[in-house]
């Protein structure tokens, strides 16, 4: 406990001073390809966000609403202008149809409180109830995203599969480059991974990454911790939006791999104190964000859009209210029904994936 109160407070003291710094979010630069904001339906995006809405609301009529942090779907699911109509199609909501093997890649600094929280702990115990398989592929929490990808490659590869049961990478927050430059470098990866969802993932960078001073990273990355190793102390620039927009601009995602985007924001009364200074900055670019990224740079290029989630970046995935109640005071908006929306991702996933068979 004491070790994880250390993280988060260093982590709080940052981001209350990156709230009172008076810097352009993102700094006059060159070192940027040309950029274009455009609604999905002018992209070669997949707008699944109405099938979604179906299977995420069957699931809560039907044991959703057992669950905890129990709350109608409409308060969790936002409804953007031109959603596509709902299909009427029945929804699956018994045993696991495909041999799936779902594996969460956690986002920034998870490895140094991973002994206390990690993403999706309860929804995924909650998923292996209908026989799906789960796991955690744990990263460096301050290692850049090249570096991790070298561990998802080597997780993989040395993980014991059952005959025709497919990978689904769930990557949370930076897990998402995480597992993209995986996909990228490493050809042996593509063999072994169906299907990625992005759930809050910084895929095209966020000025986070450009808000940090030197000064404050430095402490960041330093904090020694016997179980949170610095790696190679290139978290924060694989976050940058330059960073992540030239690797995109650079790099051709594998074809052969499902894509899957879910984003989230929240109005400042729906983000937890300890993240609302973030918020703040952010929201002088777009009030749209989840207190770490804009929602426009949470989709991957190519993907389905499943919808975006009333949350803040932290609620969506990280039970941390549960594990750590110590820090209720400062992690106040974290509860969220994580059980149903994880079970909601899966089906349409599953789903997709028979489309293809």
């Amino acid at each position: 406990m004491v070790r994880a109160l250390r993280i988060l407070s260093a982590l709080s003291v940052i981001l209350l001073t990156m709230g009172c710094a008076g810097k352009p979010l993102v700094p006059y630069s060159l070192d940027t390809p040309p950029l274009v904001l455009v609604p999905a339906s002018q992209s070669n995006v997949i707008d699944g966000r109405g099938r979604f809405r179906e299977i995420y609301c069957a699931i809560r009529e039907d044991h959703g609403h057992r669950l905890p942090n129990d709350r109608p779907c409409q308060e969790v699911v936002l409804r953007l202008a031109e959603e596509p109509a709902a299909t009427g199609k029945p929804v699956h909501l018994g045993q696991a149809r495909l041999q799936l093997r779902i594996l969460v890649v956690p986002g920034l600094f998870n490895e140094c409180i991973s002994s206390r929280s990690r993403p999706f702990t309860y929804a995924l115990a909650h998923l292996e109830e209908y026989g799906y398989r789960t796991g955690v592929l744990q990263v460096g929490g301050r290692s850049s995203s090249a570096h991790n990808a070298a561990q998802i490659k080597d997780a993989l590869l040395t993980m014991n599969l059952l005959p025709y049961e497919k990978v689904v990478l769930i990557g949370y927050s930076k897990g998402t480059p995480d597992i993209l430059e995986a996909l990228v470098t490493y050809p042996e990866v593509r063999q072994r991974v169906e299907a990625v969802v992005s759930v809050v993932g910084v895929v095209g960078g966020t000025p986070m990454g450009e808000l940090i001073s030197d000064p404050f990273l430095n402490l960041l990355m330093r904090i020694r911790l016997s179980d949170c190793p610095s790696g190679d102390e290139g978290a924060i620039e694989s976050l940058r939006r330059s960073t992540r927009q030239l690797w995109l601009s650079r790099h051709e995602l594998p074809r052969s791999i499902h894509y899957f985007s879910l984003g989230a924001f929240a109005e400042r009364d729906d983000i937890s104190a300890i993240l609302r200074s973030m918020y703040d900055k952010l929201a002088r670019v777009d009030p749209r964000n989840d207190s770490q990224v804009i929602f426009s740079d949470m989709i991957i290029p190519g993907s389905t859009l499943l919808g975006f989630l009333k949350a803040d970046h932290w609620a969506v995935a990280m039970p941390l209210a549960r594990d750590l109640p110590a820090l209720a005071a400062w992690v106040d908006r974290n509860e969220f029904p994580r059980e149903v929306l994880l079970e909601a991702v899966i089906r349409f996933v599953e789903e997709n994936l028979m489309a293809y068979e």
